[in-house]
């Protein structure tokens, strides 16, 4: 991972300056999004990035130790064998970038790498997922013990009615007992942006969030009406942009939700490289949360190497 934010004092002065032109920002997220397809090799090369890219996850009612272990079997060997072999990639120990479960399913994805000999970190949400609503001494007691399971990131969810009323210091004290519960674990920072109520106040708790430590932030929990946008990506990332050319850490952004299609992943991808830079175009700072994507984009690969779309059953699906 990359090295730790270790955040910094609660700046007010600076969050009470925040203005977003939003017209300007809806201009430059319909740009991004009409740039033109890779093609041939170069596309064939960036989805495999963002295959690294990905946190594989799966976060249902029903979820059993055996379709963790598929998710984990999976995520070591997210694409076939035949077709890496193929492009010559065979090689380069391209596996995704987490895998990410409810706590209570920690322990079994952290077994299951391990007997797999594979050192994939395990990402537990926390917090009160997906609303964060419970008591803060609930919230923090279920980061512990995704800890304590194994997990090495904790994506945790803000509890949004703090920024609706504008109450950024005690967003910015529970968000700081968070990173201190995480210990050693990478904390990833879910700003639920559907609900927060303006591209302002994403900006704001974006800041929020990295002054009080946050490793990464992430936009939502996939839950939400709202998921993933460009627009509320592109005033995050400048977030990020501002806090690291002033504070001088680099923090990882996550778009979370909704993210389906290898045409998708390569957006976001140009997305990242054009605001932010190659420097961000890593696992240590870049992830894709999704559980569907993965299947888009093998689908694409093999009808890169051999011509033709797979059907259903060549292409299994953790």
């Amino acid at each position: 991972m990359a090295v730790r934010n270790c955040g910094c004092s609660l700046d007010l002065g600076w969050i009470s300056k925040v203005q977003v032109n939003q017209p300007a920002v809806l201009r430059r997220a319909e740009q991004i999004q009409t740039r033109r397809n890779l093609s041939k090799e170069w596309q064939a090369a960036w989805l495999l990035k963002a295959v690294t890219c990905i946190d594989l996850t799966t976060l249902s009612g029903d979820d059993t130790p055996s379709n963790v272990q598929r998710l984990c079997y999976k995520a070591k060997h997210p694409i076939r064998e035949d077709l890496l072999k193929s492009l010559n990639m065979d090689n380069k120990g391209i596996t995704t970038g987490a895998v990410c479960v409810y706590p209570s399913r920690v322990s079994d994805a952290v077994q299951t790498l391990r007997n797999i000999v594979c050192n994939i970190p395990v990402a537990s949400v926390a917090t009160g997922f997906p609303a964060g609503q419970t008591p803060l001494t609930i919230r923090l007691q279920e980061i512990k013990l995704a800890v304590e399971e194994g997990a090495r990131e904790i994506d945790i969810v803000i509890n949004r009615t703090l920024v609706l009323k504008g109450q950024w210091e005690e967003l910015y004290k529970e968000i700081q007992q968070c990173h201190d519960a995480c210990g050693e674990a990478h904390m990833k920072t879910i700003l639920g942006t559907g609900e927060l109520g303006s591209l302002t106040n994403v900006y704001k708790a974006s800041l929020v969030a990295m002054m009080a430590g946050s490793d990464f932030i992430k936009t939502s929990t996939g839950k939400e009406g709202v998921n993933a946008t460009f627009p509320v990506a592109l005033v995050m990332v400048r977030a990020i942009r501002d806090y690291y050319c002033r504070i001088g850490y680099k923090v990882g952004f996550k778009p979370a939700g909704g993210i389906r299609s290898a045409k998708d992943a390569l957006t976001w991808l140009s997305l990242i490289k054009e605001e932010l830079g190659n420097n961000w175009l890593k696992p240590e700072l870049f992830r894709l949360g999704a559980s569907t994507l993965l299947s888009d984009i093998e689908r694409q690969i093999y009808h890169h190497v051999t011509g033709r779309y797979a059907a259903a059953h060549e292409l299994p699906m953790a």
